[in-house]
């Protein structure tokens, strides 16, 4: 199987929704490593890494999100040369840097 990785972005109602943890666990459970982040335009943004059919299956949870969730798009590009990630992170944007979660 081959691995692949993805930049994703995720838009609609998906802010204030638990998106994010929501995209975590089903990351934990596909296999996928990578993070996701919100975007200061309403969307939300991931690196999804792994096997290229686990990564599918965690593209078709998010093309419906967790309850609350209203997805309009999932924009996915393909990304070459990427880094290995390794688990799955919660970025929190901050005013001086962006870090991981502890979660």
């Amino acid at each position: 199987m081959s691995r692949a990785s993805y930049k994703v972005v995720i838009s609609g109602v998906v802010q204030g929704v638990s998106f994010r943890a929501s995209l975590k666990d089903a990351a934990i459970r596909h296999h996928v490593d990578g993070w996701v982040r919100n975007r200061d335009d309403g969307a939300v943004e991931a690196l999804l890494q792994g096997e290229e059919a686990h990564v599918e299956e965690l593209l078709a949870w998010a093309r419906v999100g967790p309850p609350g969730a209203a997805v309009l798009s999932v924009d996915k590009s393909r990304l070459d040369d990427c880094p290995p990630q390794t688990g799955f992170h919660i970025i929190i944007q901050g005013s001086a840097s962006r870090r991981p979660a502890n979660r």
